[in-house]
């Protein structure tokens, strides 16, 4: 049966646009100028987010079950990306602007998992839906940083997706890392000498902690950049967007529904279900907003996407997953 908390959601959302006010303060007084965002881009892309990605898998448990469980998840999440970019491409095809269009549908197949996912996924599946969301993070990453990336690269010849930036990325890297950690985490204290494994253990809390305070900073600078983007923007430029509402009803409406249909006919259990609905229902990922300021794609339509997508899903969310549970019960 899916349950939603929804003062923490309402909490969470809230937080988010918190920082993302601080932000748009900053941006006013100029504090957080274009080439201040720039910069806090780079460290969020290049550092902060690999940082979370292994951080994310390190802190599981190993066995075998959650192996499988985690390989599953992963199969889903490619699986899922792979059907929102077609939905994403073929729904923001009539947009005449390039720009807009790309974002539109960058936004469309990729959500804001991590900050506003995981709590809700905790309050619905418990301790189970963290640990399948940290793998669905895996498929985020690589499509992100694949299929994502070629979005962005249409028409521009600066961004270019090769052979070697398809394997050996800000994503794909860390996803290796992180798993490789937490299968080794489990299998190495088996075959090490006590010696090194409690030398390793000494060690482990020191670089783990070090590892989450650096994860640690990309939700509030990412709301941060968003909120400084919004700043440049008009209050009508902000509100009043056919395209970015159109966007809304895409991403927060029409695809988990979409999903949720598709996964009953073909007979999924209720419980694989259920994670996607919320896993997908979720608003646009920041990183939409760190992209477009990085390579110059309209960073402040994509602030809009951000912001308007994340406060609008207060209202969809709680109406999503109750229309999905009478789908469900069918």
């Amino acid at each position: 049966m899916i349950s939603l908390n929804f003062p923490s959601l309402l909490t969470t959302i809230a937080t988010l646009f918190f920082l993302m006010a601080v932000g748009f303060v900053a941006g006013k007084l100029g504090i957080i100028n274009g080439t201040a965002s720039k910069n806090l881009s780079r460290l969020i892309i290049a550092i902060a987010q690999p940082a979370l990605i292994i951080d994310s898998l390190v802190k599981m448990e190993y066995s075998p079950e959650n192996l499988r469980l985690g390989l599953l998840t992963l199969l889903l999440g490619l699986a899922i990306h792979g059907f929102l970019a077609v939905i994403a491409f073929f729904a923001f095809t009539p947009f005449r602007n390039l720009d807009e269009r790309k974002l539109s549908e960058f936004s469309a197949v990729f959500g804001n998992v991590g900050f506003v996912g995981f709590p809700i996924l905790s309050s619905i599946l418990g301790d189970r839906g963290l640990f399948m969301g940290a793998f669905f993070i895996i498929s985020f990453h690589l499509t992100l940083w694949t299929w994502g990336i070629a979005i962005l690269a249409r028409k521009r010849d600066d961004i270019k997706l090769t052979p070697k930036k398809i394997f050996l990325n800000y994503g794909t890297v860390p996803c290796l890392i992180g798993f490789v950690l937490f299968v080794l985490g489990g299998l190495l204290p088996s075959v090490l000498p006590t010696g090194v494994t409690n030398v390793l253990s000494a060690a482990a809390p020191s670089v783990l902690s070090t590892l989450s305070y650096v994860a640690s900073l990309c939700t509030p600078i990412s709301m941060l950049i968003t909120g400084a983007l919004l700043a440049s923007r008009s209050l009508s430029q902000i509100l009043g967007s056919g395209k970015i509402y159109y966007l809304c009803a895409v991403k927060l409406v029409l695809t988990p529904l979409l999903v949720c249909a598709l996964m009953k006919l073909i007979g999924f259990d209720p419980m694989w279900i259920q994670f996607a609905v919320v896993i997908i229902a979720m608003p646009s990922a920041s990183t939409v907003t760190m992209l477009a300021e990085l390579h110059d794609i309209s960073p402040g339509y994509a602030a809009q996407a951000v912001g308007t997508t994340s406060l609008i899903s207060i209202a969809t969310m709680p109406c999503v997953i109750w229309l999905a549970q009478k789908i469900i019960e069918l």
